[in-house]
């Protein structure tokens, strides 16, 4: 029997991001230890449901559909190491010079904390009927990345910026000529979370080994936060619809 995606079943995935946030938030768990069982209860309850209840849909393109489990894996992963982020931040930003440092920090993670939601929203558009991306909306994407390039000039973002007009414009095409653009989104997504997450490990390790005393350094994880920020408005622009 094949096993259920639980993207197919919205409830199964508010279990296990639930289940995620209290091992995280309440009981602390390791990484390695609450993650999987997030998804373990994730995939249990999807099969469960789908026991019960008949499929509504099912997408003929399993390349597409392993890409989609593995940016749902990412953006829950993402999730977990916002939430360790926060609770590292609260505890040692207790000073009143470390209050705008502390606002960016969480943020940051409020806007990753939210994005396994974000990333079901999109999933069900892109199993729709009506889910070929449209030029327009490619072009519209285009037109905001090329904003932010002229306005942003941070090292840490500004390759992604580049990297991502590169990659829309080439959708643009293949779009023009009626081909399916949904692979391309998906895995373009899936590498900037994980490519996130490992930059929001090392913030981490940062804040942790920094002297939150000194002003220059505190400045300096500021504008590091600022462009966390930067690189999360990106993602954001690409799950939307």
């Amino acid at each position: 029997m094949k096993l259920a995606n639980p993207l197919y079943y919205p409830l199964s995935v508010l279990i296990g991001s639930i289940v995620l946030f209290v091992g995280v938030r309440l009981v602390q768990l390791p990484n390695k230890i609450i993650v999987p069982l997030a998804i373990g209860i994730s995939l249990f309850f999807a099969n469960f449901f789908q026991y019960r209840e008949p499929k509504y849909f099912e997408l003929d393109n399993p390349e597409l559909e392993q890409e989609i489990t593995a940016v749902q894996i990412a953006a829950l992963t993402l999730a977990n190491r916002a939430n360790e982020l926060r609770l590292a931040a609260k505890d040692l930003l207790t000073l009143a010079e470390h209050e705008r440092l502390l606002a960016v920090i969480e943020r940051s993670c409020d806007r990753a904390i939210e994005l396994p939601g974000k990333i079901r929203t999109i999933v069900w558009y892109l199993y729709g009927s009506n889910s070929l991306v449209s030029v327009g909306s490619l072009q519209r994407q285009l037109t905001e990345i090329q904003q932010k390039m002229r306005l942003n000039s941070g090292y840490l973002v500004q390759p992604y910026l580049n990297q991502l007009a590169e990659n829309i414009k080439r959708n643009i095409k293949l779009a023009k000529k009626g081909e399916d653009t949904r692979l391309s989104r998906i895995i373009t997504i899936s590498h900037l979370i994980e490519d996130y997450t490992v930059i929001l490990e090392r913030y981490d390790n940062k804040l942790c080994d920094s002297n939150l005393r000194n002003i220059e350094e505190i400045q300096e994880l500021q504008l590091l936060g600022d462009e966390l920020n930067s690189l999360e408005e990106i993602i954001d622009l690409l799950v939307r619809k």
